[in-house]
């Protein structure tokens, strides 16, 4: 991870107040008085693709929210596989378990360059103490994880191979707009619950069909009407 220019805790207090994804982020209630109650600095982060925010198991000292790109949290089976558990988009918190000093549940991994606001698990509790606007965001934040996990099974763990990757592109195209990127087949298949090969297969056979078109490597244009009616199918 790569820290950007806020260095202090006064550079990361400005930089929290005009923050554009302020009102999607876990700061977004707090008041100039709130931020006067934080006393350590708040770190930009830039992960490359690849990379770790935190590792299963680790120390939970910070929560992160994201700024842009897209996390995902992994979860590794006993037979050594992975099974990616829920994908993180912009305005959502990683690491919510660090609030109750709990370890990681997850190994949360940047899938595209992230740009992340690293925050100690001091501030949020002092914060959490101090402040009911934090306390508020918080519980609706963990409300949040647990229908985002409920919907990611139902959606991406139900169903034939073709419904499930039709559903995954509607997710990454998200309500508005019909392009996304999409990543790398063993993580489609690590998601889905299926093997590798069928990923690979179910996304050529819906690129012939001209459901979903590639503009340049894994970005793509959908048809969510014909996407819609193939996750309805199956």
């Amino acid at each position: 991870m790569k820290k950007t220019d806020i260095a202090a805790a006064w550079q990361g207090l400005a930089n929290c107040k005009g923050c554009g994804v302020r009102d999607l982020a876990l700061f977004a209630d707090l008041t100039e008085a709130d931020f006067g109650l934080v006393h350590l600095p708040i770190d930009e982060l830039m992960v490359a693709p690849g990379s770790a925010l935190y590792h299963i198991g680790d120390d939970p000292n910070a929560v992160f929210t994201v700024r842009s790109g897209l996390v995902k949290l992994v979860q590794y089976l006993p037979s050594g596989g992975q099974r990616i558990v829920r994908l993180l988009r912009r305005g959502d918190t990683a690491g919510l378990e660090a609030v109750l000093g709990q370890p990681y549940q997850h190994t949360a991994i940047a899938v595209h360059p992230v740009l992340t606001c690293r925050i100690p698990r001091a501030v949020i509790q002092r914060l959490s103490d101090q402040t009911p606007r934090l306390h508020r965001q918080l519980m609706h934040r963990w409300q949040k994880a647990v229908e985002r996990a409920d919907a990611f099974l139902v959606e991406l763990g139900t169903g034939n191979a073709r419904a499930r990757v039709a559903r995954l592109f509607l997710t990454l195209v998200g309500e508005d707009g019909d392009a996304c990127d999409l990543f790398g087949r063993e993580d489609v298949g690590a998601m889905l619950g299926i093997t590798t090969e069928t990923a690979s297969r179910m996304v050529a056979e819906l690129k012939r069909q001209g459901v979903v078109t590639e503009l340049r490597p894994n970005h793509f244009r959908c048809d969510r009407a014909a996407l819609q009616a193939i996750a309805d199918e199956g």
